[in-house]
C-alpha cells in the first residue's frame, strides 16, 4: 500500500529520505511538478497544503486553468479475448463493460 495524502482532489505520494531525516512528497496525476517536504507528519501536511495552494493561487493569478488530478476518463488497451471475457463477465452481472470494469479498477485500487 502508498503513503499517500489528498487534499483538494489532489493526491501525493509519500517518501521517507533517512540521509537528510525528512518526509517528502510529489503530487501525482499532474504534468506540473508539485513537491513538499517537512521533518514531521505535521510539517509535511502543512507543506503540502501550502503547495496545493499556492499552485492553485498561481494558476489564477496567470490565467491558467490547474491541472485536474484526473477527467474520469480512461482508454484501456487489451488483447481481445481479456476484452471478450470482461465483457461475458459484465454482462453475466447485469451491468454495463463500463460499469463493471469500473468496480473491478475500484475493487484492485483498494487492495
Amino acid at each position: 500500500m502508498m503513503n499517500a495524502m489528498n487534499y483538494k482532489g489532489y493526491t501525493a505520494k509519500i517518501e521517507f529520505d533517512p540521509r537528510d531525516n525528512i518526509f517528502w512528497g510529489k503530487v501525482l496525476s499532474t504534468r506540473d511538478s508539485i513537491t513538499f517536504e517537512g521533518s514531521t507528519v505535521e510539517e509535511l501536511t502543512a507543506d503540502f497544503h501550502n503547495a496545493i495552494d499556492f499552485y492553485l493561487s498561481d494558476c489564477a493569478a496567470s490565467g491558467r486553468s490547474p491541472q485536474k488530478p484526473v477527467s474520469g476518463k480512461l482508454l484501456l488497451r487489451v488483447p481481445p479475448e481479456v476484452h471478450r471475457a470482461a465483457l461475458v463477465a459484465a454482462q453475466a452481472a447485469g451491468t454495463s463493460l463500463n460499469q463493471w470494469a469500473a468496480k473491478a479498477l475500484k475493487e484492485a485500487a483498494s487492495e
